[in-house]
């Protein structure tokens, strides 16, 4: 381990033991990778420090309850609390924090910095996910480790790098994996039941994704999904997001976007995937953002996915242009 890396696991272990109230916060509408980051951080801290209160807030996935359970505390009691953000840079897709009155903010994320700067920073873009971050911190601290918490961090890890397929996968994020798996001795084959398994309805919903999927001749796929498809599909709005990563290995794809109503908070999600143009500056511009290849974005209007689609469309279309050149 670096002297760098050294001194920034003894800044972020100064500001645990710290504070004695500390609130765990991740982005809206969670992975696994978000969930299990911060319920896994959050109960390394109880086991370490019993004596402090350390909440783990935001709204609940009923698909991912697996992972552990989340905190209602009452913010508003908390007036010297450190904010730990995780998973997310921007202030506006925080889940969970309003009415904290907090002092610190520390912030571990691998996504691209934007507007969350922590007091005590760790913004790390060549990590594959933000559990493989934790791993690292726990293993390298005195914070402390219990199997639950390894079984979590694995389930980020593998989740966010799409079981290391993808291109945020690196030897350091086997060396990790390893590491963890030597330490802990979790057995991690049943884990993937939680992650891949299906019912028959989700396959159908998935072949109904894959007939339905319009490609433009820039190989740029989009479908819309409606709250009448869900409800014919007997799905949730998280079923389209949960499978945008299935299509990575289709050859006439470059880029692609689910996008779906969620009726319950009438708004649109996006989901964006690439494996070739940039796409987080473009889901920037409707409020989202996210990894250079993986995004997502919300809006009230629809007419805004539209213009999402158009310019990710147009994203293709250069990127063709300049491999052809």
């Amino acid at each position: 381990m670096s002297i760098i890396k050294r001194e920034l696991y003894k800044k972020i272990f100064k500001i645990i033991k710290d504070y004695n109230e500390i609130v765990l916060a991740r982005h809206i509408g969670p992975d696994p990778d978000a969930i299990a980051s911060q319920i896994a951080l959050r109960d390394s801290i109880r086991l370490t420090f019993p004596q402090k209160k350390v909440y783990a807030v935001g709204a609940g996935v009923s698909k991912f309850k697996y992972l552990g359970n989340l905190d209602k505390p009452d913010l508003t009691e908390l007036k010297d609390a450190l904010l730990i953000v995780l998973d997310v840079p921007n202030f506006f897709r925080v889940d969970g924090i309003d009415g904290l009155e907090y002092k610190a903010i520390l912030k571990i994320d691998h996504h691209p910095a934007e507007d969350i700067i922590g007091d005590v920073d760790w913004t790390d873009e060549g990590m594959s996910s933000t559990c493989e971050m934790i791993t690292n911190l726990i293993l390298d601290t005195k914070l402390v480790m219990d199997q639950k918490i390894a079984e979590n961090l694995y389930i980020g890890m593998v989740f966010d790098s799409d079981r290391f397929l993808l291109q945020n996968t690196s030897t350091e994020t086997f060396k990790t994996v390893y590491n963890l798996l030597n330490v802990s001795k979790i057995d991690f084959v049943p884990l993937y039941d939680n992650l891949y398994e299906r019912s028959i309805v989700e396959e159908k919903f998935r072949a109904f994704l894959t007939n339905n999927l319009e490609i433009t001749e820039n190989h740029f796929g989009y479908i819309f999904v409606s709250a009448e498809d869900l409800q014919k599909y007997s799905v949730e709005a998280t079923s389209v997001s949960n499978q945008v990563n299935d299509f990575y290995f289709i050859k006439e794809l470059l880029c692609w976007m689910f996008v779906v109503y969620d009726e319950r908070n009438d708004i649109y999600k996006a989901n964006i995937r690439s494996r070739g143009p940039v796409i987080n500056e473009i889901a920037s511009k409707y409020n989202g953002g996210g990894h250079k290849f993986a995004s997502g974005c919300r809006s009230k209007d629809y007419k805004d996915m539209e213009k999402l689609a158009k310019d990710l469309d147009e994203a293709c279309k250069e990127f063709i242009s300049k491999e052809n050149n």
